[in-house]
């Protein structure tokens, strides 16, 4: 969007186009009302990224109009929390746009975005986590980061998490996903030195509590360094993570 603003400008300097005619092209800005959202075409200017869609919540309807609509303006798009059959309808508007199905995202890449300092590198402490993780993983990537991942490596059996760890430390920003007793930032912060995103996940038995046992564990962690996220947030996570690696 700040490339299109750029460039009407320059065409009125020039003398390629009126103000009204400028003024015609920037009706929608900063935000584009389709009644039921107000499509915010001003946040990649103040963000550095497009809108986001959460696709929980929304009729297929909804997204699909929605996402229209930022692609529109030659943005990005990305759209959470999105079940496949959701996506099918998606896929039928936007042909280019891509699914990943365990994180439940739909992405497409319009133009490539400002590239971070390093490499955000993301761990899960099972299996089970690794939906958050791939959330977490396809937003990192589309906001312009390189993104690494080391799945099941808990702490079940440390010895996992220490064979990844030549990998780990090359690492600018590490995201870590933990369920049950969400013990792995603590133990990944207590080995590494660059800051820890920890993610609770909603995965565990009953006094687990849909995550809220990782979450009060996280936000007691010992070690220093450690920033916490609401539970299965993968996507809040890597837009921090990215924020701290373009920094």
């Amino acid at each position: 969007m700040k490339n299109q603003l750029e460039d009407i400008l320059e065409r009125v300097r020039r003398g390629d186009i009126s103000p009204r005619e400028a003024m015609d092209a920037l009706k929608d800005y900063p935000y584009e009302d389709l009644g039921f959202a107000k499509i915010d075409h001003h946040r990649e200017i103040r963000k550095g990224f497009p809108e986001v869609i959460y696709g929980l919540g929304k009729t297929d309807e909804q997204i699909v109009r929605i996402a229209k609509a930022i692609i529109a303006k030659g943005s990005s798009l990305l759209v959470t929390r999105i079940e496949a059959a959701s996506f099918a309808k998606l896929k039928r508007a936007i042909p280019k746009a891509r699914y990943n199905a365990d994180g439940k995202i739909a992405y497409l890449r319009k133009r490539p975005p400002l590239p971070g300092q390093g490499k955000i590198f993301i761990l899960t402490a099972g299996t089970s986590d690794m939906p958050v993780a791939e959330e977490a993983f396809i937003t990192c990537e589309m906001l312009g980061n390189e993104a690494e991942r080391a799945y099941d490596v808990g702490v079940a059996g440390l010895h996992r998490l220490l064979g990844e760890y030549e990998r780990i430390k090359s690492a600018r920003v590490i995201i870590t996903c933990a369920g049950m007793e969400g013990a792995l930032p603590s133990v990944v912060a207590g080995l590494f030195s660059m800051p820890i995103i920890a993610v609770p996940t909603s995965v565990g038995y009953g006094a687990s509590f849909k995550g809220v046992a990782a979450l009060l564990a996280m936000l007691n962690s010992c070690p220093g360094g450690v920033g916490v996220v609401n539970i299965d947030n993968g996507f809040g996570a890597a837009y921090l993570a990215s924020l701290i690696n373009h920094l």
